[in-house]
């Protein structure tokens, strides 16, 4: 018992006296720096940066959207978000290109005008191929499936290009119409107006299956020549009055025979067929060998 406690007090105090004992040394430099050191340092300051400048961005588009929209204390000052997808704009709002989405309604309320104006520019609405443009001295629609005006309260019909459901009619208070070409079956005036057709340059009227116009009174006023073309007959039923004042003639006869004129007479058949007559001479009449009206002439 002696002995071993004799060895215990000795291995006590070896220890006790041992304080070199799990020493590791370490450099003095470094034993007061910690954290990221080299290429993870490098990185880490890169990460920072990065989020620094998201973090402006952010900033500068917080702003820019909160002049726009006036965002304040109360809301948005200059619009307003309904359930139902309404968007209402509660100021003049300037803008360039609108794109609503599919089945969308562009409209003002009701007892107040929409306003829309173009700085120099006209403004155009375009649904596919179907394009409204409203400029300073004209306002133009093309489409190339055609186009319905109606009310919106009675969802009556005001003007309709759907020839085959409801027939072309000018809106009220609409008294010309410009075109540069239309295909139609036919073009009819109201019982009490006339029908004008007036162009500047060259007028073309053609027909599949002819040409039939009818009226009381027709009348043909021109500057140039007018010509009547047709594959099987012409037919003018009716009493027919040409003005001759402006017809070339010549007061003598001797330039049947020279070449520098061509005459012709204009004659009619009883059953009104046109034909012309080549003018040899003075007081010639309209027998010729080949005459299309047979016995009746």
């Amino acid at each position: 018992m002696r002995e071993k406690a004799v060895e215990r007090r000795n291995v006590n105090k070896e220890h006790n006296s041992n304080f070199k004992a799990g020493y590791i040394p370490i450099d003095e430099e470094r034993l007061h720096k910690t954290g990221l050191r080299g290429r993870k340092g490098n990185l880490a300051i890169c990460v920072i940066i990065l989020l620094f400048i998201l973090a402006v961005i952010n900033l500068i588009i917080t702003l820019v959207i909160w002049a726009v929209i006036r965002i304040g204390p109360n809301g948005c000052d200059s619009m307003e978000f309904h359930e139902t997808g309404l968007l209402r704009f509660k100021q003049v709002s300037d803008m360039g290109v609108i794109r609503p989405l599919y089945k969308s309604t562009v409209g003002g309320r009701r007892n107040e005008n929409l306003v829309i104006t173009g700085n120099n520019q006209p403004i155009v609405f375009q649904q596919g191929t179907t394009k409204l443009s409203v400029e300073k001295n004209k306002t133009s629609i093309t489409s190339d499936i055609g186009m319905q005006f109606f009310d919106p309260r009675t969802q009556n019909i005001l003007f309709s290009t759907d020839y085959e459901t409801h027939e072309f009619h000018l809106p009220s208070g609409v008294k010309s119409l410009n075109v540069q070409k239309a295909s139609t079956e036919r073009i009819t005036s109201n019982a009490t107006s006339d029908l004008n057709i007036k162009v500047d340059g060259r007028a073309i009227v053609r027909g599949n299956e002819g040409v039939f116009i009818m009226g009381k009174t027709i009348e043909f006023h021109m500057g140039g020549n007018m010509e009547l073309k047709a594959e099987n007959s012409i037919i003018l039923n009716g009493t027919v009055m040409v003005n001759t004042t402006r017809l070339p003639s010549s007061s003598s006869g001797d330039q049947f025979g020279s070449g520098d004129w061509v005459r012709y007479k204009l004659c009619v058949c009883a059953d009104g067929t046109l034909f012309k007559v080549p003018v040899t001479g003075q007081n010639m009449g309209c027998q010729i060998s080949d005459n299309p009206c047979g016995n009746t002439h």
